[in-house]
């Protein structure tokens, strides 16, 4: 579809008709245990981003990304203190270019703090995003002790992706589904993806 910005995973802008519309806002959630920050060093690859670490330093983060063999790209990468994490990242946000990728990685530093301040925080970066026509990527960790703020995450945000792992026979599976997504239709079906060394798409099923 003419104006949506490619995410730079071929099988996925497939799924969605060309990509992501610009301004879009997408909680990207999955299990602490699986390696679903492969897919997010895959992400920036496609443009210029700004990476928002708000639990591994900054260097712990590069390191990652430059030993995971991915097709990622040169992010700039800065760490979120627990001291006004959320006054911060409006700083640093506020600073990104047209046309950018913002990945916050994870969302739940931040989806701990007053509730009332958090979606003045959601509704700010939903509009920095509209002005700027960038993408924002909001890792959300699932488990036990989720974040009592993470409802509204969910909520706000114009897309779900949630990756589920499982094991299937000797292997493990990884599976993509996007059960939200305000820019069209969500795709019914999962895309299985290969999270190892790289990312990797398993097309034996994708005919589209």
């Amino acid at each position: 579809m003419v104006g949506r910005l490619q995410t730079g995973i071929d099988v996925l802008d497939r799924k969605l008709d060309g990509g992501l519309p610009p301004g879009c806002v997408v909680a990207y959630t999955a299990d602490p245990a699986s390696q679903s920050e492969l897919l997010l060093y895959e992400l920036t690859a496609a443009r210029g981003t700004l990476y928002l670490s708000t639990e591994r330093s900054d260097d712990v983060v590069r390191h990652a990304i430059d030993s995971s063999m991915t097709q990622a790209g040169s992010p700039t990468v800065r760490h979120l203190t627990d001291t006004d994490s959320l006054d911060e990242a409006t700083r640093l946000i506020s600073a990104l270019p047209d046309g950018a990728n913002l990945i916050i990685d994870t969302m739940d530093v931040l989806e701990r703090t007053d509730r009332s301040e958090y979606m003045t925080f959601l509704n700010e970066l939903k509009t920095h995003m509209l002005e700027t026509k960038s993408i924002a990527i909001l890792h959300c960790l699932k488990g036990n002790a989720e974040p009592e703020n993470r409802s509204t995450t969910l909520h706000l945000a114009d897309a779900v992706f949630d990756l589920r792992t499982s094991v299937g026979g000797t292997e493990l599976e990884n599976h993509l589904t996007i059960p939200k997504f305000r820019g069209g239709g969500a795709p019914t079906e999962s895309i299985k993806l290969e999270l190892s060394e790289a990312v990797e798409i398993d097309t034996s099923r994708d005919i589209a």
